[in-house]
């Protein structure tokens, strides 16, 4: 199996009836597809950086990368997604690798 990895997901709220149709399903879809939702959050300040600020923060840490991709294309969620895209906009999902240190990052 591969290593875990993070998905991050940093996006504004557009349509609250399209993404209360995808978060009412998502939480237990993404459990059932080897997910875990580590945090979530709503922005506060910008400290430093020069990103556009997104009012939602959520941090899933799923099995692999096989696990999102899963979830991201099983039949089974297809009526799903498309609640996220209509309910939501500037979204960002980045994949990180799991690391227990940077010195990958840092040779």
């Amino acid at each position: 199996m591969s290593d875990p990895v993070y998905a991050l997901n940093l996006f504004n709220v557009s349509n609250k009836e399209e993404y209360l149709a995808y978060a009412r399903r998502s939480a237990k879809e993404v459990r059932t597809h080897g997910g875990r939702v580590v945090a979530l959050g709503k922005f506060r300040e910008c400290v430093t950086g020069d990103i556009e600020p997104r009012s939602v923060l959520i941090l899933v840490e799923w099995e692999s990368k096989e696990a999102f991709e899963t979830y991201c294309t099983d039949p089974g969620l297809k009526d799903l997604h498309p609640h996220r895209i209509n309910g939501t906009s500037n979204y960002v999902w980045h994949l990180f690798d799991k690391l227990s240190d940077l010195r990958p990052i840092l040779k």
